[in-house]
């Protein structure tokens, strides 16, 4: 387990990692006087959209100018802009398309897949920005990792390979778990990446197979793509002994993984710029004080081939700039969920956190899985379609009142039910990555 490892040489690179706030600021409002220039002369969305607000580079000379005068752009602009002139990348490309080494995809969760445009020599962008947070992991050079083919944002073995692990290709993909922890016993790996759906598929092979020990040569795992509830960490930590660490999206500039305290994602200020604001009354944005929920707005300070900047991601996060346990100085934040997913049922509002406990709290349901089904925001029901363990299900009926009630006691809302199978209704996912909580059919 992590508390048990050297800790001496935690960070990958201490100047970085530990670097004074005052110094970390001087360096983002470096690297973002050169993005405005650079962005403007190179970018055609960037400049439409800034010409139209009245903002030129040479007005933009402190961080505070360009949160004062750059204005936000958002998923569904670069989306209009691609519509609009048929530019695969929405007009974010600030170099010649030959120029670029690979075109890498988004998981596609929230809608259609979103393309990267890179450019890298030995490893991919994403890979190379993660060697930090796998090196804090416990992995080094001669570890043995479990890799799986890559599908989308990239193949992982650069950066693996990038800290001097030895690499096993084994197809870990959906629905082979239990081929999964006959090659980890094989092969002793140090670490492996997970999905959620690999934790419900675990919580099958349980009751059959002494996880603990197939996975004891583990320093840790790492899960993306979906929230993993309390109950489920506790039952990866204590019943099966994974040291499992969490990451998720740092806006799409990146990703923001926990370290070993697991008390926040950190994210990695060298490379972007964050910001938590909300809406105020007069129709604009304010700054969001540190703890408190905001969205999380992001640029790129590091990319130069089709930058985000001011980018809302629809994130729901609370941040910290406080120094971590762990020593590092860059922010950290906790995601409350996404803008989109709150839901109105008859006024009263009904969120994601609430349905789960529910749900968690039937046996026949624990892994959590389930989806809220609605068109639009505003409903007059709330439509859930909710998982159930066939094995150990032998009243549905009884279940389904069981679960019902639950989800009144926690909403105040009486749901409409519609149970699968988990298998069934995992097969319903169009993201290689990431079972969607909330859909519209």
């Amino acid at each position: 387990m992590a508390g048990d490892r050297d800790t001496a040489d935690r960070y990958f690179e201490p100047q970085v990692e530990t670097m004074p706030r005052e110094q970390l600021r001087a360096r983002q409002e470096e690297r973002v006087l050169e993005l405005v220039e650079y962005a403007y002369a190179n970018s055609v969305l960037y400049r439409e959209l800034w010409d139209g607000h009245g903002v030129h580079p040479r007005d933009i000379r402190s961080l505070e100018d360009f949160r004062e005068r750059v204005p936000f752009i958002t998923k569904d602009m670069v989306r209009a802009h691609r519509a609009r002139t048929g530019d695969p990348f929405g007009g974010l490309l600030c170099v010649p398309i030959e120029e670029l080494t690979s075109v890498s995809s988004s998981s596609g969760t929230t809608g259609d897949p979103e393309f990267f445009a890179e450019i890298w020599q030995d490893a991919p962008p994403l890979v190379t920005a993660q060697v930090r947070d796998l090196w804090e992991l416990g992995l080094r050079p001669g570890d043995r990792v479990l890799s799986a083919a890559g599908n989308f944002r990239n193949l992982m073995d650069p950066g693996y390979q990038a800290l001097g692990a030895v690499v096993i290709e084994v197809d870990i993909w959906l629905g082979r778990m239990h081929e999964i922890v006959e090659a980890i016993r094989a092969y002793r790996p140090v670490y492996l990446q997970m999905m959620y759906p690999h934790m419900v598929e675990l919580e099958h092979l349980a009751d059959k197979v002494d996880l603990k020990e197939a996975f004891s040569s583990l320093k840790g795992a790492s899960c993306a793509g979906q929230p993993l509830s309390r109950k489920m960490r506790d039952r990866i930590r204590d019943d099966w002994g994974i040291d499992v660490y969490e990451y998720t999206s740092a806006a799409d500039t990146g990703t923001a993984w926990e370290c070993r305290e697991h008390d926040g994602f950190h994210l990695w200020e060298d490379t972007v710029f964050a910001e938590c604001v909300e809406a105020d009354e007069q129709g604009g944005w304010r700054d969001v004080p540190d703890g408190d929920l905001g969205e999380l707005v992001a640029t790129d300070l590091d990319n130069r081939a089709a930058p985000l900047i001011r980018y809302r991601s629809e994130d729901l996060v609370r941040m910290s700039r406080d120094r971590c346990g762990c020593g590092r100085t860059h922010a950290r934040m906790w995601v409350g969920g996404r803008r989109g997913d709150e839901t109105l049922v008859q006024g009263r509002s009904v969120v994601l956190a609430d349905i789960w406990q529910a749900v968690e709290d039937q046996p026949e349901t624990v892994a959590g899985v389930f989806q809220i089904v609605r068109e639009r925001r505003e409903v007059d029901a709330l439509r859930l379609r909710v998982g159930y363990d066939p094995d150990i299900t032998g009243d549905v009926d009884a279940l389904a009142g069981r679960l019902g009630k639950a989800v009144h006691e926690r909403t105040g809302v009486e749901p409409v039910l519609d149970l699968r199978t988990e298998e069934e209704l995992l097969q319903t996912m169009t993201s290689v990555a990431k079972f969607p909580r909330v859909v519209k059919s």
